[in-house]
């Protein structure tokens, strides 16, 4: 299953936004939507086509409401995601799934401390998802990108922060900005 998870920008509360919108919500209806991270959305499709094809549909939610649309799937990286940018030239086939580590951007994950709900939070987005109705856990917020580039099949550490964890999100090389 592929992975769908859109950013909310921090003026906006995005669950809402999204959902308040009869286009919006219908395009989300058959899907179980998740909240990884903080104003997050997130869901699972059938495959990166079927992925960019919601976010084309969601096009003008998306341009005013969400910083970020990353997708992952497993058979490219189980633990990073592709920005839709790249997704698009990988289902489009200019651009093959080797050609696709080289320019990262990879964000800090930053939790309030709060031991009591620490533990229903996702880690780096895999782990278990919190209830998209409970407002309770506490969900990592995305945190300063690094934009960096893969040399010898390894990434530079995030070291913008002090921070536990981190989310690697592969670009295209246009969008890579050092």
């Amino acid at each position: 299953m592929t992975r769908v998870c859109l950013i909310g920008d921090p003026d906006y509360t995005l669950q809402y936004e999204l959902l308040s919108r009869e286009t919006s919500r219908e395009a989300l209806t058959t899907y179980e939507l998740r909240r990884p991270f903080e104003n997050s959305i997130a869901l699972r499709t059938v495959s990166i086509g079927a992925a960019v094809s919601l976010l084309n549909d969601l096009q003008w939610y998306l341009t005013r409401f969400v910083d970020e649309a990353l997708i992952k799937h497993p058979s490219l990286s189980t633990d990073e995601w592709l920005s839709r940018p790249l997704a698009e030239e990988l289902r489009n086939g200019t651009l093959e799934p080797a050609e696709t580590g080289e320019y990262c951007k990879i964000y800090g994950l930053e939790r309030e401390s709060n031991p009591s709900t620490a533990e229903d939070a996702p880690s780096n987005g895999e782990t278990t998802q919190p209830d998209e109705t409970d407002s309770s856990p506490v969900r990592p917020r995305l945190v300063e990108p690094l934009y960096v580039r893969r040399t010898d099949g390894e990434l530079p550490t995030y070291d913008l922060r002090d921070v536990e964890e981190t989310l690697v999100v592969r670009l295209t090389e246009a969008e890579y900005s050092p």
